[in-house]
């Protein structure tokens, strides 16, 4: 069968499943809300693919981090070019590595209202309310930091009920966390809340250092805390303060010389992040029939990069000296105004956002090769600032059609101007003009049943290549995705059972593709690597998701994503890679799972995971190999407390989140493949109270 037949099978079941004559249902399983739209909507009314995490659902799934619950999402994928997940890939569209130059994200990432765009490794999750993915370009809604997607997280909202909790864990890998959250009301009326959490986590990193005997030299070692306010100062004014402080201070020895998880670095690098960001939002709803509502939010980041890029130390070389390290230490600040009116028909909003970004790399070493008395030292330093301001105006209009269809339309303006200098004395200040926007039309069937058609547009700004590179690749231009997407939500079987699927077919213009050329025909020493407008792309496929909860004991899921991304026009002057897939976009995600509660408070939770093999870069031909994992949770649940085991990995197997094709071994450095491995199986233990 084709991978055409399977969407259109998959789509023609869904309406079937769905179609009025079948749904029975009278209440949904939970009412579940999506924030990171423009207009706050109950989730079976969105009309978009969205993967929603509820507070229970984060516990119940995951540990520690946000990459922990990447692959229960259909269609998501990250790069493992750090200690944590810090780029995603949404239907294969994302950043696989650190960028040079320019921030420039396909897939936006906010905490609580704050910017996080491109450096996503403090998603930690401690006291989180909800987390949402937003599937397809957000050209409406986000402008050119989603042409993608968007992911949300959320942490807990205050409330008037004074409350608090203690979590506590240990596991394998000297696993140790504890975190603790508590918040209520300030004033005998109600009008001021707050809540506060703070946690604390640390864990060697799956990591041997048979060089340096340690285990500590990948080490997570991770603080965050979050602050809320809510003050309701009259009847028509709500005020939101959120202010994130997030320090990973992780180690970064990821990646073997024998493809395993023990390293021989004699200079183990770093990948930490420390940020400091706040967001107010306020919104007046005094008017008749219009709420005014505006976000601003402010972001400081300290970022520390770097590796022993030789992966090895003298007595793995000898007799040869080969010794290299990259260092990169980034400053990252960013300042956003929204302000936006919204009515029952209609929306309209203006956007601004300022970005500075100051980078200082250090790449040294030293080479010397005494057979053939070859030697070479390598100093290259470079000092950058990067200034972009960004301003949009955007709308949204929805006609009703009778009481069951709504036509909806959404367009977004925005004007980017740079300015980038370095160094090297590389000065570039490019500005470009981008739009995008969505046509979506919704029909209910019943209050519990609905199906969409959108076509969507979403884009992403250009920028410039950094280095020697050919004469006319300086530059790069726009590039922009068409969605077009035809989906249906529904709620059947009394509330039990709740299904969102949907079919998609996305084609990239003026695709960004990270390419090569080789500067002097037959010296393999000149190629150069540079970003280009090189191809076109084409990605279709399905997403859906299936709940069903029958009763108060148990409760299932299932998570499905299939896909088929491929580069439609792509031809350098090495290679034609016309019709190939594209890099990280695996052609399935499965995730299915369940979870058995007695009366007595006893539980037990199995989660199933897997995904299909896929292309590690452009830049070669090798590709990971499928893999699944299983999860695992018993305990026990109280009225005010939890204590519970789990196993991460249960069956521990091996698989690889980044994989790179080079020559690494001296003398001769023939081409290998090397890969950085995921978590191994981790045991553990988490006690949970609730005061």
């Amino acid at each position: 069968m084709q991978f055409g037949d399977v969407t259109r099978l998959g789509l023609a079941a869904a309406f079937f499943f769905v179609s009025p004559t079948a749904a029975v249902a009278a209440d949904e399983i939970e009412e579940i809300v999506v924030t990171a739209t423009l207009r706050e909507q109950p989730a079976r009314e969105v009309p978009a693919s969205v993967s929603v995490f509820t507070s229970g659902q984060i516990r119940d799934m995951a540990v520690q981090h946000f990459e922990e619950l990447v692959n229960a999402v259909p269609n998501l994928n990250w790069s493992g070019d750090g200690n944590r997940a810090r780029y995603f890939q949404i239907r294969g569209v994302g950043e696989l590595e650190q960028y040079e130059g320019a921030p420039n994200p396909s897939v936006g990432f906010l905490i609580d209202d704050i910017d996080f765009s491109g450096i996503g490794s403090i998603a930690t999750l401690f006291d989180l309310q909800q987390i949402e993915v937003l599937r397809g370009p957000q050209g409406t809604r986000y402008g050119a930091n989603a042409l993608a997607g968007m992911i949300y997280m959320r942490s807990t909202v205050p409330s008037a009920e004074t409350d608090g909790r203690l979590k506590l864990t240990a596991g394998s890998d000297d696993a140790q966390a504890a975190g603790i959250a508590f918040g209520g009301s300030l004033d005998a009326g109600d009008s001021l809340l707050y809540r506060l959490s703070a946690q604390r986590y640390r864990s060697d990193g799956f990591r041997h250092n048979a060089y340096l005997h340690r285990d500590d030299t990948n080490v997570r070692d991770e603080t965050t805390v979050h602050g809320r306010l809510r003050w309701l100062p009259a009847d028509a004014w709500q005020i939101d303060a959120a202010l994130l402080y997030a320090d990973a201070d992780d180690g970064y020895d990821a990646f073997a010389l024998d493809n395993g998880y023990t390293t021989l670095s004699d200079k183990p690098g770093r990948d930490a992040q420390r940020s400091v960001g706040a967001s107010v939002k306020a919104e007046y709803s005094g008017w008749d029939g219009a709420v005014l509502t505006a976000i601003t939010s402010a972001a400081d980041s300290d970022i520390d990069f770097g590796f022993d890029a030789d992966w090895g130390n003298p007595d793995s070389w000898a007799p040869v000296t080969y010794d290299y390290v990259s260092v990169n230490r980034r400053s990252r600040s960013t300042l956003s105004q929204e302000v936006r009116l919204t009515s029952t028909d209609w929306l309209f909003g203006l956007y601004g956002l300022r970005l500075v970004d100051e980078l200082s790399t250090i790449n040294q070493g030293e080479y010397y090769d005494p057979g053939s008395g070859y030697a070479d030292s390598l100093d290259d330093r470079l000092e950058s600032r990067y200034v972009a301001t960004n301003v949009a105006a955007f709308g949204q209009y929805r006609w009703q059609l009778g009481e069951s269809t709504r036509i909806t339309v959404g367009l977004r303006g925005e004007q980017r101007k740079t300015d980038y200098r370095d160094s090297s004395g590389l000065r570039e200040a490019p500005s470009e003009s981008m739009a995008g926007g969505a046509l979506t039309l919704r029909h209910a069937h019943s209050p519990l049943v609905s199906s969409y058609l959108t076509l969507s547009r979403g884009y992403k700004a250009g920028g410039f290549n950094l280095g020697v590179v050919p004469e006319d690749r300086r530059e790069f231009g726009t590039e922009s995705l068409w969605n077009l997407e035809a989906g249906v939500k529904a709620t059947l079987l009394d509330g039990t059972l709740s299904i969102d699927a949907a079919v998609f077919a996305d084609r990239r213009r003026d695709q960004q593709v990270r390419t090569s050329f080789q500067l002097v025909p037959g010296d393999p020493a000149s190629f150069v690597f540079y970003t280009d407008n090189a191809a076109s792309g084409r990605m279709r496929g399905l997403e859906a998701s299936l709940r069903y909860a029958p009763d108060d004991a148990w409760d299932w899921y299932l998570n499905v994503g299939l896909l088929d991304a491929t580069f439609e026009d792509f031809v350098t002057p090495q290679v034609d890679l016309s019709g190939r897939e594209q890099a990280h976009a695996p052609g399935y995600t499965l995730a299915a799972g369940g979870r058995y509660r007695n009366a007595a408070g006893f539980f037990i939770r199995l989660d199933a995971t897997a995904r299909d093999a896929f292309y590690f870069d452009v830049s070669n031909d090798q590709k990971s190999w499928p893999y699944a994992l299983v999860h695992a949770r018993v305990g026990y649940e109280a009225d005010s407390w939890t204590i519970q085991l789990w196993a991460r990995n249960l069956a521990d197997r091996r698989y690889a989140v980044r994989g790179f094709y080079f020559g690494n071994e001296p003398p001769d450095f023939p081409d290998m493949l090397y890969v950085r491995l995921g978590d191994p199986r981790q045991l553990g233990i988490t006690f949970d109270k609730r005061f």
